[in-house]
């Protein structure tokens, strides 16, 4: 089964806690990493925007795709979130496994 890295950008640190910990509860993730002190500049209601964000990254697998961007959608504070996938391509076999055991359990 492939797996994937979900890069999620939120507005906190406090909304990437409430997101990353219904994605690993609910195991549309294995695992999150937050990243806080982002600087982003993005085009939004034709004005470029700057602003200071936190990444979210979850690892999940191709199953949880869907429903961890319609949770992430749920849950986030803005009206378009960025949840892109990019897919884990070689790496620890191990650490992939896990992967896909922990968000394959019921």
């Amino acid at each position: 089964m492939k797996t994937y890295f979900t890069y999620i950008t939120t507005n906190n640190t406090d909304e990437a806690k409430i997101i990353g910990k219904a994605l690993v509860s609910e195991r549309l993730a294995a695992c999150v990493n937050i990243v806080d002190g982002m600087h982003s500049l993005y085009w939004w209601e034709n004005e470029i925007q700057e602003d200071h964000e936190t990444i979210l990254i979850a690892k999940t697998s191709e199953s949880k795709l869907e429903k961890l961007a319609d949770r992430v959608k749920e849950l986030h504070s803005y009206d378009c979130p960025c949840v892109v996938n990019l897919p884990i391509e070689n790496g620890n076999k191990d650490y992939i496994n896990w992967i896909v055991e922990e968000t394959n359990r019921d």
